[in-house]
């Protein structure tokens, strides 16, 4: 028996580190919101969302409200998280996202300013989600320095960061593993050249003289 309360304990345990921080109707919305200003939007609502309702969770001192306190504060920090990954790779794709980060820079102002005063306020039960608190302030603190930096500039460095860190991983590379790399790159080489023309020899396409 006390093997399989064992065996139950870490079941359990396994299942909430899989918990999604979106609900199957978030996350249907996210995948039809394929345009980035468009999702960056639909974040910003979950995250809304999210803080209203921390709040509410904070308005009533009633027992195993820590535990929606944090889990609340967790989901929150993955949406901003989510946030940053989807301008990041707008601005990789060089797609404008000037009107989705004008409402990402308002918004997690206002949550970041509602964050610390739930922290300076200091409940009674924080030590029970302190440190998810702690890290919701600052994942919004440094997201919102991204969305207040110009868009070029934080493009310009996400290259850099993305050259660099591809250096850093080809470094650690064996040689046997290197030799693999380039023997991949060259059959994905291969692979990417120009389809096969359909046209007999000496053939040309009606748009070309």
């Amino acid at each position: 028996m006390r093997k399989l309360a064992v065996f139950l304990v870490v079941a359990i345990g396994g299942f909430a580190q899989q918990r999604d921080f979106l609900t199957a109707d978030e996350i249907d919305q996210v995948r039809e919101a394929q345009e980035p200003n468009a999702r960056l939007k639909l974040y910003i609502h979950f995250a809304k969302q999210r803080m209203s309702m921390l709040q509410q969770f904070l308005a009533k001192e009633k027992a195993g409200r820590s535990a929606l306190i944090h889990d609340a504060l967790e989901d929150y920090t993955h949406i901003i998280e989510a946030i940053d990954t989807v301008a990041d790779d707008a601005l990789k794709r060089k797609v404008s996202i000037e009107l989705g980060m004008k409402e990402v820079a308002a918004a997690e102002g206002e949550m970041l300013a509602i964050l610390k005063k739930i922290e300076d306020s200091e409940p009674k039960d924080l030590s029970r989600y302190e440190f998810a608190l702690k890290n919701a302030i600052d994942t919004t603190s440094d997201s919102k320095e991204l969305s207040d930096e110009d868009l070029s500039s934080r493009a310009t460095a996400g290259a850099a960061k993305e050259a660099k860190d591809k250096e850093e991983k080809e470094a650690m590379l064996s040689p046997k593993e290197k030799a693999e790399k380039k023997v991949a790159e060259k059959k994905d080489a291969e692979t990417k050249r120009k389809a096969p023309s359909l046209y007999k020899p000496g053939e040309k396409p009606p748009d070309k003289p």
